[in-house]
């Protein structure tokens, strides 16, 4: 195993830089701290915990290379309509305007009661989608 010295920033890009977060939500906490000091508080500003902190380490799991949101249960049929084409975007403001559509290779089918489009790479989840609570809650 390869023990060569790694740079904080180093570690953090290698560790999926989650632990920037760790370390930005400690510095918020800090300057919250300090605006409370001299009174200048908001009913919506994070409170003092009442418990004193335990942890000692950290264990940090990154799972990079799931599925796509669009392979399991959130189908997209207007990719189909653009497979291989450039989306027809004027309005793009946070993404640069490269590739083309690329629509799930796995066909989708509706399960159960509640109708769920599941992908066929979770058939036997599909057979209890019923019991699970799919949310498609996110808009732009």
């Amino acid at each position: 195993m390869n023990h060569e010295s790694l740079s904080r920033r180093e570690l953090l890009h290698r560790s999926g830089m989650g632990f920037g977060a760790l370390g930005l939500a400690g510095l918020i906490g800090q300057a919250d701290g300090a605006a409370q000091a001299f009174g200048a508080t908001s009913p919506m500003a994070a409170k003092t915990s009442q418990f004193l902190p335990k942890a000692k380490h950290v264990i940090h799991v990154f799972c990079n290379g799931g599925p796509s949101h669009v392979d399991t249960f959130d189908p997209k049929p207007v990719l189909e309509k653009f497979a291989g084409k450039k989306l027809p975007m004027d309005n793009l403001k946070t993404e640069r305007p490269t590739g083309a559509a690329l629509p799930s290779p796995f066909k989708f089918r509706k399960y159960g009661e509640s109708g769920i489009e599941v992908s066929e790479l979770f058939s036997h989840v599909a057979e209890c989608i019923d019991d699970i609570a799919v949310i498609r809650s996110m808009n732009n």
